[in-house]
């Protein structure tokens, strides 16, 4: 008897090691309160990350216009290249970009993407669909069979945008616009220039044109990449994505805040997002910024073209970074731009010569309007 007893010790010592029920509920309910308070903390560290990185392909970009600058003595227009102006038998727009070449397409040799501008100077044949295209290439929105305009350029895609990978025939996207200033109507004319830093096809403009001063002037800044869709109405499309039809807005800008009810356009509002599919295509809608309501307002256009042609509007800059965009200045710099910039009187109809009514956010437009931005706006 006795040499049982250390025996049934021991299965008593092994039963009191064992956790209860109750002790690892707590133990799995205290990591998940762990958890829950972590990974906010993780996701903001992940997002401040991508604004950092979003911030320095900015700078690169902004040293390109400068070395471009310094080459060619002007900066490239937004929408700019080469004309065949027998249209009528050119119905794949391929002997010509129709003035339809975006600035992104003149910085390529000037971001490390040499090889790629020198296929668009020279030409290009693709033998396996027996097509040629010109010198200087086609239309921007020419589909993804023309190599250059179908290659992504993963500087021009801001990494909060999450922008999917292209697939087999679609364009190059982009998560940055140039500025159209404070200008609202006739975005795509080839003769009426815009007020903010990027001319249309006829101007040539050089830093000396910046009279209000570079660091004052914005000339590069974020949108989100739409998805590429046409017209429709769903309530559910947030208006950093897609822009709203209506006509008001061509001689009162603001009126567009009417368009969204909170964060999304109203059911009511027919809404298109074209901007972002087509980095190559010059197009306001593409690759286009206004500076008349600020980051992250809804954007509007004055008709119901449903491609990226509409005459004018306002296109506001938008990102998924909390509270703002990043923008760059003409002098190289990068501000961190929040959503409550002053914008002034965005009800006051677009003005063609001298300060913007658009507040702090209008004079970091325009080039040329003698307005005074106190340090820290």
């Amino acid at each position: 008897m006795s040499s049982l007893t250390p025996k049934r010790i021991d299965r008593q010592r092994l039963s009191l090691r064992g956790f209860t029920l109750v002790e690892i509920l707590v133990v799995i309910a205290i990591i998940g309160i762990l958890i829950g308070l972590l990974l906010p903390a993780v996701q903001q560290a992940r997002e401040a990350a991508r604004r950092m990185q979003c911030s320095n392909q900015l700078k690169q970009i902004g040293l390109a216009i400068h070395n471009y600058e310094s080459s060619f003595r002007s900066i490239p227009p937004r929408r700019g290249g080469s004309y065949s102006y027998d249209m009528a038998s050119d119905p794949q727009r391929r002997r010509s970009n129709y003035y339809r070449k975006s600035a992104f397409i003149p910085l390529l040799p000037f971001l490390e993407q040499s090889a790629l501008a020198n296929m668009v100077d020279a030409g290009y044949s693709d033998p396996n669909l027996s097509v040629s295209f010109p010198p200087a290439g086609p239309a921007g929105w020419h589909n993804g069979t023309y190599k250059p305009w179908g290659t992504q350029i993963y500087l021009f895609l801001c990494p909060s945008d999450n922008a999917p990978r292209l697939l087999s025939g679609e364009n190059g996207r982009n998560s940055y616009a140039f500025s159209l200033g404070d200008t609202v109507l006739n975005h795509n004319a080839n003769n009426i220039d815009t007020r903010g830093a990027f001319p249309s096809t006829f101007f040539n403009r050089s830093l000396r044109d910046f009279t209000d001063g570079m660091s004052n002037t914005i000339c590069v800044s974020e949108r989100v990449w739409s998805g590429n869709f046409g017209l429709r109405q769903t309530g559910t499309d947030s208006i950093r994505v897609g822009t709203a039809v209506h006509p008001a807005v061509s001689s009162n800008p603001g009126s567009c805040v009417t368009t969204a009810v909170g964060r999304f356009y109203s059911p009511s509002v027919q809404v298109k997002g074209r901007f972002g599919a087509l980095f190559s295509d010059g197009q306001a809608e593409r690759v286009g910024f206004t500076t008349v309501l600020g980051p992250n307002k809804p954007s509007c256009v004055n008709d119901l073209n449903i491609n990226a042609d509409s005459n004018g509007g306002v296109l506001s800059p938008s990102s998924y970074h909390l509270g703002g965009v990043n923008g760059l200045m003409m002098d190289g710099s990068v501000r961190f731009l929040s959503d409550g910039i002053d914008s002034g009187n965005s009800s006051a109809p677009p003005v063609l010569v001298g300060p913007s009514p658009y507040g702090v956010w209008g004079a970091m437009g325009t080039i040329q309007g003698s307005e005074i931005i106190q340090e820290g706006s």
